[in-house]
């Protein structure tokens, strides 16, 4: 079933072209059909590709999933067409009162800042906060994952001594979990950050459950035993090209990174190959798959549903 995403958004022809189905808002309300409502909140600077991406994953359900785009207000996006903003990206002030059967935190070129000091913070917060009682499950993804831990539970992040970025191997740590359903024993997985979680702490948490782990780049996947809150530390979003992007990104800023590891193919002139595909679109299908099965159809109820 296709994703329904708003009128003219530049992600209908891209993904057209990948026989990726998605339709406008204006053919999906000719059809009868409850779709499931997924706000999207995209604090990535490169908000166009990062549209596609999280698109791309999303569409590959027999569900029908409807879009909405948020942005922060106390922050300014300096590498998003303000056009493209005002056309396509709501406020949280405008959906506030709205209730969503998903919601999907981004990741965040912030993790160097401790969270306070990030601009947005408070607004952050007061997002999270509402999401408690107006959205049935959320997905954490990388910076994002460590706010939302932060935030809700209390984990702290660390910084590390150099950034984990490249193509990592991960280990299924509860098979039968709704959102392993599928998965090989181990699989592949894009990670770019500067900073992380620790099992330990997650350990001291009776509410969290560690799905999957890396012997390199550590805790992956953590769910909250009710399912309303997933922390996935990597991106399994990104597209094969992301990482290099982000590597020649801060070659150019003089950062003088070290390549990811496990990426760039040996053979002269080869791009590299995008080996974790299936595994994200696994992830996203069993996330939906499992919201659909578990929400109630009156999404309104959603407000009397208290989380553990």
């Amino acid at each position: 079933m296709p994703v329904i995403v708003p009128n003219g958004l530049p992600a209908i022809d891209t993904l057209a072209n990948e026989n990726i189905t998605v339709i406008s808002e204006s053919r999906a309300k000719s059809q009868d059909i409850r779709p499931l409502k997924i706000i999207i909140l995209n604090l990535m600077p490169t908000k166009i590709a990062t549209e596609n991406q999280l698109i791309r994953v999303l569409s590959n359900t027999p569900l029908q999933v409807e879009l909405t785009f948020l942005q922060t207000e106390t922050h300014q996006s300096k590498n998003t067409p303000p056009e493209h903003l005002e056309t396509f990206y709501q406020a949280f002030n405008d959906i506030r009162h709205a209730c969503f059967d998903g919601l999907i935190v981004t990741g965040a070129p912030v993790e160097t800042l401790a969270f306070e000091e990030v601009d947005y913070w408070e607004e952050l917060c007061d997002i999270l906060t509402w999401s408690k009682t107006h959205v049935f499950s959320t997905i954490h993804i990388c910076w994002g994952a460590q706010a939302g831990l932060y935030f809700h539970h209390g984990i702290p992040k660390y910084q590390m001594d150099r950034k984990l970025s490249g193509i990592y191997r991960h280990q299924v740590e509860h098979p039968c979990h709704p959102l392993m359903r599928g998965f090989d024993e181990t699989f592949l997985a894009p990670h770019s950050r500067h900073t992380e979680i620790r099992v330990s702490d997650l350990e001291q948490k009776s509410e969290l459950e560690v799905l999957s782990m890396s012997p390199d780049a550590g805790v992956y996947l953590v769910a909250t035993k009710d399912f309303r809150q997933i922390y996935l530390t990597g991106h399994p979003e990104y597209d094969a090209e992301t990482l290099n992007l982000e590597y020649l990104r801060d070659v150019a800023r003089g950062l003088n990174p070290e390549p990811p590891v496990h990426y760039f193919s040996t053979l002269p002139g080869q791009s590299p190959q995008n080996r974790w595909r299936g595994h994200a679109y696994l992830l996203f299908g069993n996330w939906l798959n499992d919201v659909y099965q578990k929400v109630p159809y009156d999404i309104e109820q959603i407000k009397n549903i208290s989380h553990r």
